[in-house]
């Protein structure tokens, strides 16, 4: 299990390895060209439920750490349907993996 750390919050999100290694490109694309939005997860049952929405901005720091030490291969299309989200007035949430499209390579 990963976790998605937000400037200096005491909150960590807690993703597994696989979903936040795709979280991380959507988001660091958006990032890298200088574009902010919103991102929201459900808590959950077991975190007493609700949900949280972040405003994700570049010059605000953000972390992935990842429990893992290899990374996944990434499902190209799971990433578009991530930056799709992403585009939207609802901002990025996380969305089911879709069927597996062709492996992208995110250099690592």
């Amino acid at each position: 299990m990963g976790k998605l750390i937000y400037n200096s919050s005491p909150r960590e999100l807690d993703i597994d390895d696989r979903t936040l290694a795709h979280l991380r490109v959507a988001i660091l694309g958006k990032l890298r060209r200088g574009e902010s939005f919103a991102m929201t997860w459900d808590h959950g049952l077991d975190h007493g439920s609700g949900r949280t929405t972040l405003w994700l901005h570049p010059a605000i720091p953000l972390q992935f750490v990842f429990s893992g030490n290899r990374p996944p291969r990434l499902n190209r299309l799971w990433i578009q349907q991530l930056m799709l989200q992403a585009n939207t007035a609802a901002g990025l949430q996380p969305v089911p993996e879709p069927d597996h499209d062709e492996p992208f390579e995110d250099g690592e």
